[in-house]
């Protein structure tokens, strides 16, 4: 350790390895890959249904569920950039403090969520314009799965701590329990009780409900128990006012950042639904694809947030630049590998989630562009890891503002011409201008992330 000396920061080096950087992503790939997996689950058991109305309002459904818990991810992204700075500096209560906030905030939110349930829905229908049949299956999926809202955003915090502290098995089997949860569950109530829509969304609460509270249990237990953390927990320093206003900075930014991200995915999919239910279903199939490769992706961010977060926490630049380029070097070769497993084998994948020929053949006429999705969209995910670590909050919020300023350019020159085709290529331009933008943005404030 070098301390600190005439009021610069104290220093504490470390070493990022190759074998860092997949110690954690490795589980994370492993936890994060269950989510995509969850919804061809979902997806496929109500494909293979053979009512394209049913699909569509699952994957609507989903989509909504999606767009509102965005709003609240900052509980975990943000919650895992700040341990992870408490973890670098040496934080002997490892972030708990950061961990109360997120929980308490969480609870409030999942319960506000659950009151304004009714206008939610209802402004859901009206911007996503489904047709009839598919509006009905929505509502069935959204008046059930809303009461995991509590649980969903405790999960956030409880992985944000994890993930923040480098626990990344801890992180992987919570993520597991969730999806596996709602895996077997959808299968059950689908198939074995005929629930249809409203099985699949039973199958997701519970997951939920059931990370939420083993996740609280081992929390409690690494502090030794709740009223060990009742004890570490002093009121003052938990409600001390320039803790609360970064707290609810970054939330706001993130938040911002987080309603831009889905506002793209939102604008993508209500599009192909006015282009008809076989579009609709064809590109959400896809993007089911699209999500696999980007929860892999998302295991080499983890690596590169907490890594880096911990650099800054450390005030140890040379950690933070090995880091980053260590996760950019793995961040490309999975992009290439999963890219090229996606292209030649996503036929059988869309031959198996739905018995619908047109829907099939139109899926696989946009097969090779959803592929190379693998490559544009792989430095802003990194990027996005980087930035959580560091908590450049306002960098996130303007660059996920401005490339979807990009994104919705695009697709309104290209849509109207090329139809669907103008709308993937409009989303690759919106992964290209977001990956470009933060390169720009980091390189202009790393030197200023460290003191002395």
């Amino acid at each position: 350790m070098t301390t600190a000396e005439g009021g610069k920061r104290a220093q504490y080096p470390f070493d990022v390895r190759h074998a860092d950087v997949w110690k954690i992503a490795l589980p994370a790939c492993v936890a994060f890959i269950t989510e995509p997996l969850a919804g061809l689950v979902d997806i496929t058991v109500i494909g293979r249904l053979g009512d394209a109305g049913l699909l569509g309002g699952l994957v609507l459904g989903a989509l909504v569920f999606d767009f509102i818990f965005s709003m609240a991810y900052f509980l975990r992204i943000g919650t895992a950039g700040l341990v992870a700075q408490s973890v670098g500096a040496r934080d002997p209560r490892d972030g708990l403090l950061h961990a109360v906030r997120a929980i308490g905030l969480a609870v409030g939110i999942g319960l506000l969520m659950i009151v304004l349930a009714g206008p939610m829905l209802w402004l859901a229908n009206w911007l996503l314009a489904p047709e009839p049949g598919v509006a009905g299956a929505l509502a069935t999926y959204f008046q059930v799965r809303i009461w995991s809202a509590p649980f969903s955003l405790i999960n956030y915090a409880l992985l944000g701590w994890f993930y923040g502290r480098a626990a990344a098995t801890t992180g992987m089997m919570l993520q597991m329990i969730i999806h596996g949860v709602n895996i077997v569950g959808s299968i059950l109530f689908v198939y074995v009780f005929g629930w249809g829509v409203a099985g699949a969304a039973v199958g997701t609460v519970l997951g939920h409900v059931a990370a939420a509270l083993l996740g609280l249990v081992l929390m409690a237990r690494h502090f030794g128990g709740v009223r060990a953390i009742v004890a570490a927990v002093v009121p003052a320093e938990l409600f001390d006012a320039a803790a609360l206003k970064r707290m609810f900075g970054l939330s706001r930014d993130l938040m911002i950042r987080s309603l831009a991200l889905m506002g793209a995915y939102a604008y993508f999919a209500a599009q192909g639904s006015r282009m008809g239910e076989v579009v609709l279903s064809a590109n959400a199939i896809l993007l089911n694809l699209l999500m696999i490769v980007g929860f892999f992706m998302d295991g080499i961010a983890q690596a590169a947030e907490q890594l880096t977060g911990k650099a800054v926490g450390a005030n140890w630049r040379p950690a933070f630049d090995k880091a980053y380029g260590l996760s950019f070097q793995w961040g490309l070769i999975i992009a290439v590998c999963l890219g090229l497993a996606w292209y030649f084998g996503g036929g059988y994948v869309i031959g198996f989630m739905t018995t619908n020929e047109e829907v099939r053949a139109y899926a696989m006429d946009y097969l090779w562009l959803a592929a190379l999705c693998a490559l544009t969209f792989m430095p802003a995910f990194v990027y996005d890891g980087i930035l959580v670590g560091t908590t450049l909050n306002v960098t996130m919020r303007n660059g996920m503002v401005m490339s979807l300023f990009v994104f919705l350019a695009v697709a309104l020159l290209l849509q109207p011409v090329l139809g669907n085709l103008g709308l993937w290529l409009a989303l690759h331009a919106w992964f290209l201008a977001r990956g470009g933008i933060y390169w720009w943005a980091l390189e202009r404030r790393r030197a200023s992330l460290f003191a002395g």
